[in-house]
């Protein structure tokens, strides 16, 4: 638990810990009060509902870290349901190109349905995805956001977006002890490198 560090669960004896809090994955569990949530008395209890935080990390990091505005082209790097929850915020704010990057083209199909209008796998290019993306898009785009955890993809996320104005997102969480670098001039140009937890959601 949050307050203590202990556990509310054993099996013979030894400690069973949480899952991220919560332990959705079992019938029954006990939870810090911060991980409630409140159950409008009017809604229908047949639709309602857990959503995985990768879904509300996705929403929330187009909605409330990133702020993105109608008519903005965004980048997404990374298929998966994070991704898939960036490409259904970035659809919902108005974003007019919504630029899928995955290594694995067979999950384009899935993300039109969730918003992407464009699809690149890496793989099929010769330069970096970074140019790539730049050329296709008159010099970067508005907004990026990397859901992979990949710190060389972080910035490669930076580095595509619009000298000036372009905000890129880190959303994918990287392997213990890794970092992220960039030439500085990336950020005195004008780009905003920003972080994003559980989408900013309070």
């Amino acid at each position: 638990m949050l307050n203590d560090g202990k556990s509310r669960f054993s099996i013979n004896g030894k400690p069973i810990y949480h899952f991220m809090g919560t332990s959705t994955f079992s019938q029954y569990t006990v939870v810090h009060d911060v991980s409630v949530a409140k159950i409008d008395p009017v809604a229908p209890l047949e639709k309602v509902c857990l959503l995985g935080c990768g879904v509300s990390t996705g929403l929330g990091a187009v909605w409330n870290t990133a702020k993105v505005e109608s008519g903005s082209i965004v980048a997404i790097f990374g298929l998966g349901t994070v991704g898939l929850a960036v490409a259904e915020g970035a659809k919902t704010a108005g974003a007019s190109r919504v630029i899928g990057i995955d290594i694995d083209s067979k999950k384009f199909d899935i993300a039109k349905n969730f918003g992407v209008t464009e699809f690149i796998n890496p793989n099929e290019h010769d330069k970096p995805i970074q140019q790539v993306i730049i050329d296709r898009t008159d010099g970067g785009v508005d907004y990026s956001f990397e859901c992979i955890g990949n710190v060389s993809v972080m910035r490669a996320a930076l580095e595509c977006c619009h000298k000036g104005w372009g905000t890129s997102v880190i959303v994918g969480v990287a392997a213990s002890g890794q970092e992220i670098s960039t030439r500085p001039f990336q950020l005195v140009s004008g780009r905003v490198w920003k972080g994003t937890a559980f989408g900013g959601f309070k």
